[in-house]
C-alpha cells in the first residue's frame, strides 16, 4: 500500500504516485512549492535535491471486520484533508508546521500501512490523528523523513492488503465533491487510498480560504466513485485537477489516476 506522487494538470496541479501534487501555472509533469508560495514555481531538481518525507497513513484491518473498500478511500482523503487543516499543522509556531512545510516543498510522498490489534493501539499512541468512516478507521501523522520512520509505524505491512466492497456505492449526493478514479487503471486499496489523498490535496490547494472553511464545516464531506468509462477523458480534459501517477508502484508513469471534482473548482472561470 505504498504511493507518492508528482504532478501534472495540462497546464494546471496533478500528481503521479511518488512525488509532488503540484501548483496551477506548472508545465506537465512539474510541481511548485508549498501552497502559500504559489506562483514561485520550484524546480524539479530543487525539489529531488531537497530533504524528502513522506506521509505515513495507517488503515486499521482487524481480521474479523476489515474495512470496506469505498469507506477506507474516502476516509484516507478526509484525514490528508483533516491534517493539512489542522492548526498543529498551518499555525507557524504549530509543532508539525515545520514537517507539513519541508514535506511540501519537496516530492510529496504518501505511504498507505495496515494494522490490527497491538500493532493498531502502538500506532494510536503516536501524535497524529484518526479519521473514522461507517467501516473503516484511518490514522494520519505528520510527515516523516523517507529513511526516519518511527519504529511503531516502519515494522507495519504495506503491501498485500485487498479490501472488498461487500454492498456497491450508489451515486454520490448532488453537489458533493467526488474523487473520480480512473476506470481504465486497477489500483490495490492501499495505492488508491493514497491517490485519493493526492486527489483530495489537489483540490484543497486550489480553494480559496472561504471554499476551504466551507468544506471544513462540512466534515470534508467527500465520495470516491469510478468514473463511468464514457465520461473519463471529459473528466481529464475539464481543467480540474487530475492526479498523474509517477509510475514507481503498480501502475505506468503519467498514468491518470484521479480526477478532483469539487463543485467551487467547476465555478471558476477556465484559464484559456
Amino acid at each position: 500500500m505504498n504511493s507518492a506522487s508528482d504532478a501534472p494538470r495540462d497546464a494546471s496541479p496533478t500528481t503521479p504516485d511518488d512525488a509532488s501534487p503540484t501548483r496551477p501555472a506548472t508545465a506537465p509533469g512539474d510541481a511548485v512549492a508549498r501552497p502559500e508560495a504559489a506562483g514561485q514555481p520550484r524546480a524539479a531538481t530543487d525539489r529531488d535535491a531537497a530533504p524528502q518525507y513522506v506521509l505515513p497513513l495507517v488503515v486499521r484491518v482487524e481480521k474479523a471486520a476489515p474495512p470496506a473498500r469505498t469507506d477506507a478511500l474516502e476516509v484516507a482523503a478526509r484525514a490528508v484533508l483533516t491534517l493539512l487543516s489542522d492548526e498543529r499543522a498551518t499555525a507557524a509556531d504549530g509543532p508539525w508546521a515545520k514537517a507539513v512545510r519541508d514535506w511540501e516543498d519537496a516530492r510529496i510522498r504518501k505511504v498507505v500501512r495496515r494494522a490490527r490489534g497491538a500493532e493498531w493501539r502502538r500506532a494510536a499512541e503516536l501524535p497524529g490523528i484518526t479519521v473514522t468512516g461507517a467501516s473503516a478507521e484511518v490514522r494520519v501523522f505528520p510527515p516523516v523523513p523517507l529513511d526516519g520512520w518511527p519504529k511503531e509505524l516502519a515494522k507495519l505491512q504495506v503491501s498485500g492488503t485487498e479490501l472488498a466492497e461487500p454492498t456497491a456505492p450508489g451515486a454520490p449526493e448532488p453537489g458533493l465533491p467526488v474523487l473520480w478514479l480512473s476506470p481504465e487503471v486497477e489500483m490495490s486499496a492501499g495505492k488508491a487510498m493514497a491517490q485519493a489523498g493526492h486527489g483530495a490535496q489537489l483540490a484543497w490547494w486550489e480553494l480559496t480560504d472561504e471554499q476551504r472553511a466551507a468544506w471544513r464545516g462540512s466534515g470534508f464531506a467527500l465520495a470516491v466513485r469510478v468514473a463511468p468509462p464514457e465520461h473519463w477523458r471529459t473528466l481529464v480534459d475539464s481543467g480540474l485537477p487530475v492526479v498523474r501517477d509517477a509510475g514507481f508502484t503498480e501502475i505506468a508513469p503519467g498514468s491518470c489516476t484521479i480526477v478532483a471534482d469539487h463543485p467551487a473548482l467547476r465555478k471558476r472561470p477556465r484559464e484559456l
